[in-house]
């Protein structure tokens, strides 16, 4: 059986499920494959948070794009939109000496921030440890429940039309689309959004699993008002080190707190690793003492999907005829999906992206080989 389609889009999970989203809206006819369950893998295991994170320009151009385009799931309850706002939190005077030009750099990109003194940081959050030296907020930054919205955008997309093919893997990509592994071809261009199986299907594109594990809380009175980051954040995030934790906490509507980050290189196991976990929550014990008091009531683990230089493959794939790419957030795929999902339809509907996408075409990697 072989049926013909738009679009192929492998992959739903909140990336896959935007592209899907995108696909639909500009009166595409699309197919979705997903092996495992709508909004699984990374997107389930993910913080859910949205920020601008402003590690690499190309990075920073793609979150505060992607946050504008958040605003139209905004008021979707299945979304459990928060907007909080985001606390970065200098731990030493040279972190804070390095306020004002983040601050001049999320400007640059629109979005709104502000410097505050150690006065202004503990005003806001009484809560934390006594010596920090002020911090960054911004206040646009949101919180967010991913899964259930990856769920609702396909269902949507299948009441316009969309064909959904559940439960089967894409076992190869061909000249003119997809063999499913039940024996059913798919023809049409394909866009892979498999995040950290991407080189199952795209072996060329290098990219590495980067385990993260988190911690949820039970409910409380809030302690926390702000999504808390450490200003160290984002060099963790970039980092190279084969494990590292840095402090991230989240308030959750619903009373909990979401306790996080670490990373970890070459780890396949999916168990949460006990002893990274203690790293992880002794560095947040550092940043909110209180929290000792909170009782965890789960702990998880992911693997986000990481490219060589932590940016995103977005666009054609080099050498493969009508194949396109949107995977490799790390660990910003929420953020970065609504955004991620538009610039890549539009190139592939031959319209220009609102982003040069030349920093996250995939052929860099092969510029950068040669």
């Amino acid at each position: 059986m072989t049926t013909r389609h738009d679009l192929i889009v492998i992959g739903a999970g909140l990336v896959g499920a935007a592209c899907v989203e995108a696909a639909a809206a500009a009166g595409l006819r699309v197919a979705v494959v997903e092996s495992g369950t709508i909004g699984g893998g990374a997107t389930s295991a993910a913080m859910g948070h949205l920020v601008a994170m402003d590690g690499d320009a190309a990075e920073l151009a793609l979150c505060a794009y992607s946050r504008s385009l958040w605003e139209r799931w905004a008021d979707r309850p299945e979304a459990e939109f928060h907007r909080c706002g985001s606390l970065w939190i200098a731990s030493s005077e040279e972190e804070r000496a390095r306020i004002p030009a983040r601050r001049a750099e999320l400007a640059a990109a629109g979005v709104d921030a502000e410097a505050v003194d150690p006065h202004g940081l503990y005003a806001l959050e009484p809560s934390l440890a006594a010596g920090f030296h002020g911090g960054l907020r911004v206040p646009g930054d949101a919180v967010v429940y991913p899964p259930r919205l990856a769920w609702h955008l396909i269902a949507d997309a299948c009441r316009d039309g969309a064909e959904l093919f559940a439960g089967v893997r894409a076992e190869q990509l061909t000249d003119d689309g997809v063999h499913l592994a039940d024996g059913r071809a798919l023809r049409g261009p394909v866009l892979v959004a498999t995040g950290a199986a991407l080189p199952e299907l795209l072996p060329e594109l290098p990219m590495r699993a980067r385990k993260g594990q988190l911690v949820v809380t039970d409910r409380h009175a809030p302690m926390v008002r702000h999504q808390l980051i450490e200003m160290g954040y984002a060099d963790a995030a970039h980092g190279s080190d084969a494990a590292s934790v840095s402090f991230n906490v989240q308030p959750r509507p619903n009373g909990q707190l979401l306790i996080g980050s670490s990373r970890e290189y070459d780890a396949t196991d999916a168990a949460v690793s006990s002893s990274l976990l203690q790293r992880m929550l002794r560095r947040a014990f550092d940043f909110v003492p209180a929290l000792r008091e909170r009782r965890a009531i789960r702990a998880w683990s992911g693997f986000r999907p990481a490219t060589p230089d932590g940016l995103p493959y977005l666009g054609a794939v080099p050498g493969r005829r009508g194949v396109w790419v949107a995977a490799g957030h790390e660990g910003l795929g929420i953020t970065a999906a609504p955004g991620s999902a538009r610039l890549v339809v539009d190139a592939f509907l031959g319209l220009r992206p609102a982003l040069d996408l030349a920093p996250y075409r995939p052929d860099r990697v092969l510029r950068a080989a040669a």
